[in-house]
């Protein structure tokens, strides 16, 4: 799978100036860490999931996570499990290229249960997501997937939720946040991102953001997944990816853009009609945010609606400027340091203080692409819809 791979080449080759590899569930883990882009999250009662996965595929989402937990009621959690079997059979029979999928559980008993009533069609799951993840309740669910992992030969990743009020309260934040990175770094090659459940934090204190509020208008909010970064995002090689919040508001569908691009040519002319467009229907906050959630440390995007996967890849691409100012701040002849101007003569580039940033740009060049240099955030866009 690659991101943009929806399109077709012609067209992308005229979007990028590097376009997105190829990856595979099979890929290191540092590329499919920084390739998770919005992962999708589906209840895993869904009747027709396995038509849903394919079709998701189709349209670029690149991973999901078919969940068991807070998405579903408690009295549908059998009939969930046995639906997820059915399904993933269902998949692995059709034999198609699929998102990497991940199947939130809510105890660490589910985890090799499930991965023993799969069978087979376990090389279909690339994980399981874990629940209001703290040092108590994370080891057990990290030791289970060790195990299932041991007893199936099959690579399972982890993704920890962060949302408990343990680490939203104040006066346990430090133990939790401390007891948590003990826990991750001691299962790191399990670890592939962590996750922050912004609307658990919410519900701890009866808030939610409005649709023109991005979580770091929340200021409690923002302290959280300021901490978070602080002790777990950290970039001399002690960090994990660190993904950024749901955006739980969803009145957009593409097919209020379908009028609009069927009327004009791919392209031309259209940056401003779409991007009124755009706000219009409430994706101006979802776009702040994405911007908001990379400025701090985070790294895709929990998402809870099709629309907001390709906003979220289309932003995740990585600008001409930007390709420029990392490839020339990690020539070899830069190695002992020095200051530089930008081959865009509009910024200061420091190499020693700007390496990790531009390390973390190339690998975000390598899953998402480079776009071409006067390609934009609504060139991208609007070829993913028409594509």
């Amino acid at each position: 799978m690659r991101h943009f791979g929806q399109i077709s080449p012609t067209v992308r080759d005229s979007l990028f100036h590097q376009e997105p590899c190829e990856f595979s569930a099979a890929s290191p883990a540092r590329t499919l860490a920084a390739a998770l882009g919005a992962t999708l999250y589906s209840p895993a009662t869904r009747p027709k999931l396995a038509d849903d996965v394919l079709k998701l595929a189709a349209r670029g989402v690149v991973s999901m996570v078919l969940c068991l937990e807070d998405s579903i009621d408690d009295a549908e959690v059998a009939e969930a499990e046995e639906n997820l079997v059915r399904q993933f059979a269902d998949l692995d029979a059709r034999g198609e290229e699929l998102p990497l999928l991940f199947i939130r559980v809510r105890e660490p008993a589910q985890i090799p249960d499930l991965v023993e009533r799969l069978g087979p069609s376990v090389r279909r799951l690339s994980g399981f997501v874990l629940p209001k993840f703290t040092e108590e309740r994370g080891v057990p669910f990290l030791e289970a997937l060790a195990d299932a992992e041991t007893a199936s030969g099959q690579r399972l990743f982890a993704m920890p939720v962060l949302e408990s009020p343990e680490l939203l309260h104040l006066e346990t934040r430090t133990e939790t946040l401390t007891g948590i990175a003990a826990t991750v770094d001691k299962y790191r090659d399990r670890v592939l991102a962590l996750r922050l459940g912004v609307t658990d934090f919410c519900s701890a204190y009866g808030l939610r953001r409005s649709p023109d509020m991005t979580a770091y208008d929340v200021q409690i909010v923002a302290a959280v997944i300021a901490d978070v970064v602080n002790v777990l995002g950290r970039a001399d090689g002690t960090g994990f990816t660190v993904t950024g919040p749901v955006w739980e508001y969803f009145r957009l569908q593409e097919r209020m853009f379908k009028p609009q691009l069927r009327r004009s040519p791919f392209m031309e002319g259209r940056a401003e009609e779409l991007r009124a467009t755009l706000i219009e229907h409430d994706l101006d906050g979802l776009l702040r945010e994405i911007e908001l959630d990379r400025a701090n440390g985070l790294q895709g995007k929990t998402c809870i609606h099709p629309s907001h996967v390709l906003p979220v890849h289309a932003l995740s691409v990585v600008s001409h400027e930007e390709f420029s100012d990392a490839q020339d701040i990690l020539r070899p002849e830069r190695g002992g340091g020095g200051v530089m101007r930008s081959a865009y003569t509009n910024k200061m580039n420091e190499v020693k203080p700007h390496r990790a940033w531009a390390e973390r740009t190339l690998l975000r060049a390598e899953v998402f692409g480079v776009a071409r240099e006067e390609v934009g955030f609504v060139e991208l866009l609007t070829a993913g819809l028409s594509g």
